[in-house]
């Protein structure tokens, strides 16, 4: 389909009607595709023999990157792409930039495919697409191993036109030209860009046209270490994230929450004072507490501190940590082997809450009229966003329009759109537009947290064998209302790990596996429903699990006499993870001496098609405030797009790593976190991160794999396991160092 150049503040509000996903329309000046699975003759024979990859593996190595990939398969190639008359591509992503750098990657392979310069690339994100079905989620490490294949395809559609429209020009058969630099080449040198080319590649016919993605071996960008195309964008001030729109009529608006989590509102006792406050525009009761409307932020704050409001109970307020400590203890599932049958090792941990922190706080912009309603917001499920808040403000879902906005961070935290849900409800209620901020505590006190978790392992061992390992994990109930659970509910009945499994059970066991061959091995998940506001933060289940596991592996290395690293080595299952380890022992120089107080930790974790080693080491000469002073890193994920990117994403799962395992959680006191800022929560800073960090992504080989919540799990495991050889104490509860060494703030 070919349409009118659309102007920037089009793009960016996202004006694209909807059937300009379904089908090929042709009208000049530009080459618009929208492809489809009905894609033109020979785009798909010539996909599958470039290698794009298609259905997942076999149902022995499934996981839940592939169950997102299946439910994704019937809309994956519903992507649109346009080349303008200035010679530019323009991509429409439908996945959330929330800081991964997903954006980069896919510039890259559209740049790669075109042989377009990346500086003539521009990735806009799409506005939440129902007839995506399920194809519009970002999560689960999945992105780039999802849009691989399609975005080639699509990228090789487009050059195939503006091919054919160069030798439809030149009365010269289009597999005599080559592409390059933005434009067509003839064999005598003739050249066109195509920007001269769009228009009239717009109304070729389809019949006969073929496309054939590049080759692996022939990319010369993909695969190289390429800086960010939003990175100065983002360290000038220049980026525009959702508080920064200008939406006309939009005021600045904070919500009054209650003092205990899920409490509610029963009278607001001084509204008349508090509207008569400075600024102070509008005051409306909602699901979540007393909304404040004001002309500045800082009145909009005063305002709703000021207000005297009577609460109804929450839904734990009985609840504070040792009590949900307790019920997790109970409710981890027992052992099948007895403890007397054979030699053995038991271990018990305990993770606190988590939250997850990112630096932009949960915000939204929402214009709710009689007819219809726009909401602005970053989002990673923006579908299940647009139809909860259409059923939530009544209604239809086509009157209802999400705009996607890049995010300063989100680590699963905006998997849920409760910001733009509650701007939404709040808009209705003032009959006006809001612009909507969480404050720091309230986006720690209420908003999303990783669950806190207790953990049983048993290994049973004889002759140097490892025969048995069981691990039970009970943790506070994790909210998937965010569409996962929809896509694990369609693609059911194609999952062999799904039957009558809950979808926790199901996430957990299609991401958390054990990478050695220890005999029989069974990790079993039970959930306790506490009515409290979970959701998945970076590597999910992974980080505690896979945290926990590494920890006892190096313990059982010590009990059966093996060096740490020799120890894994001898168990993993294939020669891939040993290079990834064999690196880090190698680059890190793993064993050498240290003085008393240092020592080096290692951790390996298996992954979304990935894997990973980390080696770190320590100075924990203060037990009380150890800190990580080294790290090596190397990664196999298959085909790297952006090996710089892999290594921000690796750095920030140190990073995270780190502070989670050291220092940072949340404490929980009669039916709220205690914690209200960074100062409390305690996330490393500088002064707590390693100055000499060294990351090695190994070669390529085969397809894409999983990347983003990859890094966690190992670094979890190195920096207990070198914690406990610096001060001889094996850490059973993480953080290791959780003190309330902080004054909380009021509720």
């Amino acid at each position: 389909m070919g349409s009118p150049t659309k102007s920037a503040a089009e793009h960016d509000e996202g004006a694209v009607g909807r059937r300009r996903f379904l089908t090929f329309l042709v009208a000049a000046p530009t080459l618009t595709l929208a492809t489809t699975n009905l894609a033109p003759d020979g785009l798909d024979a010539a996909a599958a023999e470039a290698g794009v990859p298609g259905l997942p593996q076999p149902a022995d190595i499934m996981d839940l990157g592939d169950v997102l990939i299946l439910a994704g398969t019937p809309t994956a190639n519903l992507l649109v792409l346009e080349v303008t008359e200035d010679g530019e591509a323009h991509f429409e992503l439908p996945r959330a930039e929330v800081g991964q750098g997903i954006t980069t990657a896919v510039a890259m392979l559209v740049a790669e495919e075109l042989d377009l310069p990346l500086s003539k690339v521009r990735v806009r994100l799409a506005d939440a697409r129902p007839e995506l079905l399920m194809n519009q989620l970002t999560g689960g490490s999945n992105t780039i191993r999802s849009v691989y294949g399609p975005v080639r395809r699509t990228a090789a559609a487009a050059r195939a036109r503006l091919v054919a429209a160069a030798g439809r020009r030149w009365d010269l058969s289009p597999d005599r030209l080559v592409t390059r630099d933005g434009a067509v080449v003839a064999p005598d040198g003739r050249t066109a860009s195509y920007g001269s080319l769009t228009g009239l590649a717009a109304t070729l016919p389809l019949q006969g046209l073929t496309a054939k993605p590049k080759p692996e071996s022939e990319h010369t960008l993909v695969g190289t270490p390429t800086s960010r195309i939003d990175a100065r964008a983002m360290v000038t001030g220049a980026m525009r994230y959702t508080l920064d729109l200008d939406v006309a009529g939009a005021k600045p608006t904070m919500v009054r929450r209650p003092p205990t989590i899920n409490g509610t509102v029963r009278s607001v006792n001084n509204e008349t004072a508090v509207r008569a406050m400075p600024g102070v525009i509008d005051l409306a009761v909602v699901p979540t507490g007393v909304a404040v409307m004001a002309e500045t932020f800082g009145q909009a704050l005063d305002a709703k501190d000021a207000l005297d409001v009577t609460w109804n109970d929450g839904t734990v307020d009985a609840l504070s940590d040792a009590d949900i400590r307790k019920r997790l203890r109970a409710a981890a599932l027992p052992f099948v082997v007895p403890p007397l049958l054979t030699r053995h090792v038991d271990a018990e941990f305990d993770f606190a809450f988590v939250s997850h922190a990112p630096l932009e706080t949960n915000s939204a912009i929402a214009d709710v009229r009689d007819d219809q309603a726009e909401i602005w917001a970053g989002l990673k499920s923006a579908i299940v966003a647009k139809q909860t808040i259409a059923a939530a403000i009544g209604l239809p879902e086509d009157r209802v329009t999400v705009h996607v906005r890049q995010s300063g961070g989100s680590f699963g935290r905006r998997l849920f759109f409760d910001g733009a849900l509650e701007a939404a409800q709040i808009s209705k209620a003032m009959a006006r537009p809001v612009k909507l901020m969480w404050s720091r505590i309230d986006d720690m006190r209420h908003g999303r947290a990783r669950p806190a978790t207790h953990h049983k392992i048993r290994a049973t061992y004889a002759l140097g064998q490892v025969l048995t390992y069981e691990h039970r994990v009970a943790a506070v109930e994790t909210d998937l209302r965010h569409g996962l659970g929809e896509i694990l509910t369609a693609t059911a009945a194609r999952l062999p790990v799904a039957g009558n499994l809950s979808f926790a059970q199901t996430v957990f066991l299609t991401t958390v596996k054990v990478p050695y061959d220890f005999g029989v091995v069974t990790e079993l998940l039970n959930e306790v429903p506490l009515k409290m506001h979970t959701a998945s933060w970076r590597s999910v289940y992974s980080a505690n699990t896979r945290g926990a596991e590494e920890i006892l592996v190096d313990e059982l290395a010590n009990r059966m006499g093996k060096d740490p690293v020799a120890f894994r080595r001898a168990f993993l299952k294939t020669d891939r993870q040993r290079r990834v380890l064999d690196k880090v022992a190698a680059a890190g120089n793993w064993g050498r001496t240290m003085p008393a107080g240092f020592a080096q930790g290692v951790g390996f974790h298996d992954e979304y098609k990935s894997c990973t080693a980390c080696l770190v080491e320590i100075d924990a000469r203060d037990p009380g405030k150890p800190r990580v002073v080294r790290a090596v890193i190397a990664a196999d994920v298959g085909r790297p797009i952006n090996p710089r990117g892999l290594e921000a994403q690796l750095l920030g799962g140190l990073t995270d790593a780190i502070s989670t395992t050291l220092r940072a959680g949340l404490h929980i006191d009669r039916g709220l976190p205690l914690e209200g800022s960074y100062s409390q929560f305690h996330y490393a800073r500088q002064k707590d991160s390693p100055t000499d960090v060294r990351i090695f992504i190994m070669p390529a080989d085969g397809e894409p794999g999983g990347a983003g919540e990859l890094g966690v799990p190992a670094a979890v495991g190195a920096i207990a396991n070198a914690y406990a050889r610096a001060t001889g104490t094996r850490p059973r509860s993480f953080p290791i160092n959780f003190d309330v060494d902080f004054t909380p703030f009021p509720r």
